[in-house]
């Protein structure tokens, strides 16, 4: 319900909009990035045949992304993306989603990429990829202790001079030959050559590009050398379509250098809606825009004083982004809350919303869908 004669929450309500966005080009939608050329084709972009222009853009973007970097680096910024057309970068503080060092998620990546930033010598760990590894190796153990078990009791049952059948694991294994050698037969059966070796190996890196589990992680000083790699990488500009010459999309909850204050549109619609044998004002807010995780959750903090604790909010999130609700890993869960207070405040949020995202991330791989409060408990749903 609009609270029309409280200007303190009309004020907060107005505060929790707020974001900062570079570059500014108003005829532009500039959020989101990723598969949006057919809305931005047509619209006017006089840089994309200009390379002085272009150059232009880009010196001025590279100034804005180090300022960012650097008020991450002094704690004065808790977090900020990078939108490029083709994948986006959160880039977090120390002591933000349960890490005690800055952080860098990537999502999606390519083979290209991620070779590119080896050879750059950023160190980078692919967390999707290593669980469900760890996860099947954990059911491979299970299995394996299985048939060890199986086997001794087979081993138990057998009567003499029986002999149990050999495991055919052995046949995975490219360089378990050895027993070709003893039966002197090697050079009669054709080995997988380490050109088909490396193939499969590709194919295997090749087939979860563009996927959320081809999500990267970087932390520490390897985020700063991201920076660099990133300010000189030329694949991180479109070179043909609408999106050519159009420097990334620069967006944090703080202001910073080059970075323009914007608000997300917001909209109340006021409904009568048929409850049992009355009616009923239903009231419903419409915010829309790249809503920033501090917006939602200052957002939700507002709407339980104003609503006495009963709300619901359906969330659409872009989907691309919705992968960097993965726990990080080695992420220390019981990271000292007085530390980041201590640390964190000039960052200009709320405690509550720095609490929140100090947590560790439990959604994984999907993101909060459904939002409801009742007498001042959350249910969600994702």
């Amino acid at each position: 319900q609009e609270p029309k004669l409280s200007t303190e929450l009309r004020c907060a309500f107005q505060q929790s909009l707020v974001y900062w966005l570079h570059p500014s080009l108003p005829w532009l939608q500039l959020f989101p990035r990723i598969g949006v050329d057919r809305k931005l084709a047509g619209k006017a972009s006089p840089w994309s045949q200009d390379e002085a222009l272009q150059q232009v853009l880009m010196s001025d973007w590279s100034v804005s992304f180090t300022s960012l970097y650097n008020l991450l680096k002094a704690k004065l910024c808790p977090y900020f993306y990078v939108c490029t057309y083709q994948f986006t970068v959160l880039f977090r503080a120390a002591g933000l989603a349960g890490s005690n060092v800055i952080t860098a998620v990537i999502s999606p990546t390519t083979r290209g990429l991620r070779e590119a930033m080896r050879n750059e010598g950023i160190e980078f760990s692919l967390p999707l990829v290593e669980e469900s590894r760890t996860r099947k190796q954990k059911n491979s153990d299970v299995n394996l202790e299985a048939e060890v078990a199986n086997s001794l009791e087979v081993g138990n049952n057998m009567e003499d001079g029986e002999e149990p059948a050999p495991s055919g694991d052995d046949d995975d294994d490219e360089e378990s030959f050895s027993w070709l050698e003893e039966m002197g037969v090697q050079d009669k059966v054709k080995k997988p050559d380490a050109i088909s070796i490396k193939l499969r190996k590709e194919k295997r890196e090749v087939q979860m590009d563009h996927k959320p589990e081809s999500l990267a992680l970087v932390k520490g000083t390897n985020t700063f050398t991201l920076l660099n790699f990133l300010i000189n990488c030329k694949s991180l500009v479109a070179v043909a379509g609408p999106q050519a010459g159009l420097p990334p999309t620069l967006l944090s909850p703080v202001a910073f250098r080059g970075g323009t204050m914007q608000t997300l549109k917001a909209r109340s619609i006021n409904a009568k809606a048929r409850v049992h044998l009355a009616y009923e004002d239903i009231f419903s807010l419409e915010i829309a825009g790249p809503v920033l995780p501090h917006s939602l959750h200052s957002l939700t903090m507002l709407l339980k004083a104003a609503q006495r604790g009963a709300f619901s909010a359906a969330l659409y999130t872009h989907e691309p982004t919705a992968v960097f609700n993965t726990n990080l890993d080695n992420a220390s869960p019981a990271l000292n809350k007085e530390t980041i207070h201590k640390d964190l405040p000039p960052c200009g949020l709320h405690p509550k919303t720095l609490d929140q995202l100090s947590q560790c991330p439990t959604l994984g791989k999907s993101s909060i869908r459904f939002l409801e409060m009742k007498d001042y408990a959350y249910t969600w749903k994702s």
